[in-house]
């Protein structure tokens, strides 16, 4: 199982994403960094290459984690991180005995297969006032919303195979209340205002920041 995702996310990485591919990079780099801080143990999983690990490691000694090990050997070398070759979906004995002040997921967990068993396993990571720090394609935005009506996948969450769980802003906000005592979820895209605002709706891509329960 373990070879075939491999095989599945060194092949999507390669000829869907490119080296140095990250969405709404700036965006989420930004606000990841401003959230994580400095001085800190920070967990990366499905960290990729790097391209948005880059923004929050210098201060933090930081752990990629991904399936991928070509971008994990890029990740290593270019960021001069420590790495752990993962299948988020399997055991994550690799990681036994470490804890993290904070674990960061972008744009992880919509492609899992139990998301809420993998954030049983972030949570006992954690350190006791750790934070999960990620994002997940917004699948139920208006503008997918009326794609999907009409019957066409095309840019929206569902056109990409590997995502296997889809999230509503409604859906991601209880699954994330169900192990953290606070929970924000700020919404980005295109028309800022509208995304910030109304995130449900307008959002292109939901950033969350959850603190572990005590």
């Amino acid at each position: 199982m373990q070879k075939s995702l491999k095989n599945i996310y060194e092949l999507h990485h390669k000829e869907q994403r490119g080296d140095g591919f990250s969405i709404l990079e700036k965006e989420r780099g930004e606000i990841f960094s401003l959230y994580i801080g400095s001085g800190k143990k920070v967990l990366d999983i499905g960290c990729r290459d790097g391209a948005l690990t880059k923004y929050f490691v210098p201060g933090n000694s930081v752990v990629g984690a991904d399936i991928d090990e070509l971008s994990l050997d890029r990740a290593r070398k270019n960021l001069g991180i420590e790495t752990a070759l993962l299948d988020l979906n399997g055991d994550w004995d690799e990681l036994n005995g470490k804890t993290f002040d904070t674990i960061v997921a972008g744009e992880i967990i919509e492609h899992l297969y139990y998301p809420e068993r993998v954030i049983q396993r972030v949570v006992a990571l954690l350190s006791a006032n750790g934070s999960f720090v990620g994002s997940v394609p917004n699948a139920f935005s208006l503008k997918n919303r009326i794609r999907l009506f009409l019957g066409n996948k095309k840019n929206t969450s569902l056109e990409d195979p590997t995502h296997i769980n889809h999230f509503s802003l409604g859906e991601l906000n209880h699954l994330l209340l169900q192990y953290f005592t606070k929970v924000r979820i700020i919404g980005l895209g295109r028309f800022k205002f509208l995304a910030q605002w109304f995130p449900g709706l307008f959002a292109f891509d939901l950033v969350f920041i959850a603190d572990r329960k005590k």
